[in-house]
């Protein structure tokens, strides 16, 4: 192949595409193929791993628990590297599609005695931080608590990001070593000129569709290469699950299109460009019910001490 074809096959994030899809179709025999994602080290990067299945899951529970070795994702010594992996939340997987499925999952320390535990991760130890451990497993006890279950949680999670070329530095639309047109006509935007990436854009929203993510909408948000999508109302603990398989999924999605996606808040730190947020809706049944009537007491300005 010419270097020209070869930056074309990298420029798509495959080796060759046309290859890839003789594959696709072939049968698996009844098998299912069940993609196990969790959380890596750094608390941000998430991990994958497929596990071939006799029968399709219908509940976390019918999927065994799994493992991986922490040392190369830095949640475990060398020397005692296994993390398990326990099934947590299914969902349809958009690339291999038909039965197969993305098993999001948490994770866990064996003991000596054959119980396991959730993983935690000292500061002082050979690990990316205490991000890394296992927050899920907190986080589903306080859930699942009667009174937080009877006033019916719910979550919208506003998630933007930021698309860049596979050089992981130049956002989607900038010039190369220099900056676009000041901020304005690229929020909600449409044309070659503004909107920067939108077919990774749209690839995402039908894959989290097809996934059964509860994705509510999408934008182009106000810095060229800028997306923003969301998730919910989603109740209780499912909105972190469906949050960070959306995540997972649009990693996988930028992988075709061979462009980075960026999560960091702030992913452009000179000059005078928005970040990228992560803004949270939240209310419970209460505040939902219009016979409720909720007043409060201003602490400070023209109307301190006045209940309103």
């Amino acid at each position: 192949k010419t270097a020209s074809n070869m930056a074309v096959v990298r420029a798509v994030g495959s080796l060759c595409p046309p290859i890839n899809h003789e594959f696709v179709g072939l049968s698996t025999g009844g098998r299912v193929l069940a993609e196990y994602i969790w959380i890596g080290g750094t608390g941000l990067d998430v991990r994958s791993k497929t596990k071939v299945l006799e029968a399709e899951p219908q509940t976390p529970e019918d999927l065994p628990i799994w493992n991986y070795d922490g040392s190369s994702t830095g949640q475990a010594p060398g020397h005692d590297s296994e993390v398990l992996i326990k099934p947590c939340a299914i969902f349809k997987d958009p690339f291999r599609r038909g039965p197969h499925v993305l098993v999001l999952c948490d994770t866990y320390q064996k003991l000596d005695d054959g119980t396991m535990q959730p993983l935690t991760l000292p500061s002082d130890g050979p690990t990316w931080g205490l991000q890394a451990s296992n927050s899920r497993f907190h986080a589903e006890k306080i859930f699942s608590h009667p009174t937080v279950a009877a006033a019916k949680p719910w979550f919208g999670i506003e998630q933007e990001y930021t698309l860049f070329e596979a050089d992981g530095t130049t956002p989607l639309g900038w010039p190369h070593g220099g900056f676009p047109g000041p901020q304005g006509p690229y929020y909600c935007s449409a044309g070659t000129e503004n909107a920067f990436g939108r077919d990774v854009v749209e690839a995402h929203l039908m894959a989290c569709l097809h996934a059964g993510i509860k994705i509510s909408g999408t934008n182009a948000e106000v810095m060229p290469g800028q997306w923003e999508y969301q998730v919910g109302p989603c109740e209780g603990i499912s909105a972190g699950d469906q949050v960070w398989v959306s995540r997972y999924i649009m990693q996988r999605v930028c992988e075709k299109y061979g462009v980075v996606v960026s999560f960091d808040p702030k992913p452009i730190r000179h000059g005078d460009w928005n970040g990228a947020g992560c803004h949270t809706n939240y209310s419970t049944a209460d505040m939902r019910d219009p016979a409720c009537v909720y007043t409060y007491t201003a602490q400070t300005g023209d109307f301190a001490g006045k209940e309103l």
